[in-house]
């Protein structure tokens, strides 16, 4: 039975160091936490990857939807691959198209600055219009080996419904991740139904006081002890 995986957002040093203590499995490393994340300064993903030995995978965006213009595109190709040449655990990229597509040409021409590093599809994936079909062209996506979901607009159970169909559907090509509003009671749903295995937090590791406030490891403690005997 796999375990349960928590990722932590963290927008600093102070951030990863506190998520780390709280026992954290991974970081999510970015900047402007309010707008969803944007491409973080590489001095940060060092810093960061000086003071922790967690897996790192570092948002690629280059602004607050999901798209790019060709001049983003090629900030995005190279930031990947420095952070490549760093040796994160993965990249978080992701788009869509005017038709509400995964934008997968895009999403290929970021990757291939990284041929040999893996990559979360973000939560564009929530602004996509068929998700299963969406899962299904993904998984054709050597890189693309997790997506971060919300779930879905709707109740805790009707979300983790939802997170459940897309596991699923994923069949093992690819692992699903909750992430976007999940609380401490939705992770313990979560737990509950299996409905996937890892979960992304950002405003609860933070005593859900404010998305841009500093983690805590104690708030991420009550999270990690939530899933660490499951």
């Amino acid at each position: 039975m796999n375990r349960f995986i928590l990722e932590v957002i963290v927008q600093s040093v102070a951030d990863a160091r506190e998520a780390s203590r709280g026992g954290a499995d991974r970081l999510e490393v970015v900047r402007d936490i309010s707008v969803g994340g944007l491409t973080p300064p590489l001095s940060l993903v060092r810093a960061v990857a000086e003071e922790t030995s967690l897996p790192l995978r570092v948002m690629v965006r280059e602004n607050a939807g999901f798209g790019a213009t060709r001049s983003e595109l090629g900030a995005m190709r190279d930031t990947a691959a420095a952070l490549a040449d760093i040796g994160i655990d993965g990249l978080v990229v992701g788009f869509t198209t005017a038709s509400g597509e995964p934008g997968l040409d895009d999403l290929r021409s970021v990757l291939s600055a990284a041929p040999s590093t893996r990559a979360t599809f973000h939560r564009a994936f929530d602004a996509l219009a068929d998700p299963l079909a969406a899962i299904d062209a993904l998984v054709g996506v050597a890189q693309v080996d997790r997506i971060l979901t919300g779930g879905g607009d709707g109740s805790d159970n009707e979300r983790c419904t939802r997170l459940q169909t897309y596991t699923a559907r994923a069949d093992g090509g690819l692992t699903l991740i909750a992430g976007g509003g999940v609380t401490a009671s939705m992770i313990d749903l979560i737990v509950r139904t299996r409905c996937v295995t890892e979960v992304h937090v950002g405003r609860a590791a933070r005593d859900d006081i404010d998305s841009t406030s500093p983690v805590r490891a104690e708030s991420v403690r009550r999270l990690k002890e939530l899933v660490a005997d499951s």
